[in-house]
């Protein structure tokens, strides 16, 4: 390799670990999940006010509601650095593996968390600034120091994490009516059987970070197992509730209850295997579930919109 060759190299591999490195520390599949849902909202509530084309508005939504999940998931990496350095899923993150610095993390979070705010409130109107911010604080103050204190911290969570679509919505139309309660109502409950079966998954480098979710203190899983298939069953009707309020239609509604019923089938499916945490199987069910919700809420939406469409 040349002279040359060499000292093009170096800058490029550093650009790319740098961008590798942001992308992490914003959680960037995560805040796309955001997004995405966020647009959901969006689309819901700007066919309310009679107009779902896209527009500068949707523009300015998804890029301030990126802004801030991408922000207030750096100031969390930064509040969990000590947290993230015990586990092995996390150790290499940039924070822990030292790769980034604690202020460069804190200074880009923070800009991205308060411009992102700003940004959705100058830019649509001051309800979805204050919303997400309020959101963020939640999660950042209550959620984040819960989670090495009590089980409590997965609900306590399900609240902020349940925000993008209620974002989308407001951006849309300027204030809260039931779609957006309904857009909320199905994040909230879907995040219950995602989490724990992450939990169940991870349960071993959760108990190394002190990480107090409920299958790292109950370690038979029972609780666990029964909150999972609670919150599936709960999910059914409410994920129903768009074709109530004639947001989607027919094919909405039949697809809605078949994959409801599909999640719930591998919630029972976990839960009827009655052995500890730690066991292969029950891990193996356990990501089977895992990988069901992650089907499940992208699916679902994207069907929503389909069918609100073609209706």
């Amino acid at each position: 390799m040349s002279t040359a060759t060499q000292v093009l190299a170096v800058p490029r591999n550093s650009v790319l670990t740098r961008a590798c490195d942001y992308a992490e520390l914003t959680k960037l599949r995560v805040t796309t999940l955001i997004v995405m849902t966020a647009w959901c909202g969006y689309y819901f509530g700007a066919l309310k006010s009679g107009s779902s084309s896209l527009s500068w508005r949707l523009f300015h939504a998804l890029l301030g509601i990126a802004l801030i999940a991408g922000g207030t998931a750096a100031l969390n990496e930064l509040m969990e650095c000590d947290i993230d350095s015990q586990m092995r899923r996390t150790a290499l993150r940039p924070l822990p593996a030292g790769r980034m610095s604690l202020l460069h993390a804190g200074i880009v979070g923070g800009l991205m968390t308060i411009g992102g705010a700003l940004y959705l409130g100058l830019a649509l109107n001051p309800l979805t600034g204050w919303l997400s911010l309020a959101t963020s604080a939640v999660y950042l103050a209550a959620y984040t120091p819960l989670k090495k204190i009590h089980p409590i911290c997965t609900f306590v969570g399900a609240f902020p994490g349940a925000m993008p679509g209620v974002l989308g919505w407001t951006a849309a139309r300027g204030r809260l009516d039931w779609g957006a309660l309904v857009m909320f109502a199905i994040v909230f409950f879907w995040q219950f059987p995602h989490f724990f079966s992450i939990a169940w998954l991870y349960r071993e480098d959760y108990a190394a970070g002190s990480v107090r979710m409920l299958p790292v203190v109950e370690p038979d899983g029972r609780s666990t197992a029964r909150q999972t298939i609670l919150y599936s069953i709960g999910l059914i009707p409410v994920s129903l509730a768009p074709s109530v309020l004639h947001m989607s239609g027919r094919i909405y509604f039949a697809g809605a209850l078949v994959m409801g019923l599909v999640l719930f089938a591998f919630g029972v499916r976990l839960a009827r295997l009655q052995l500890p945490l730690s066991a292969a199987r029950s891990k193996q069910r356990a990501r089977h579930l895992l990988q069901a919700t992650v089907f499940y809420l992208p699916l679902l939406f994207a069907l929503m919109m389909i069918n609100t469409v073609s209706s």
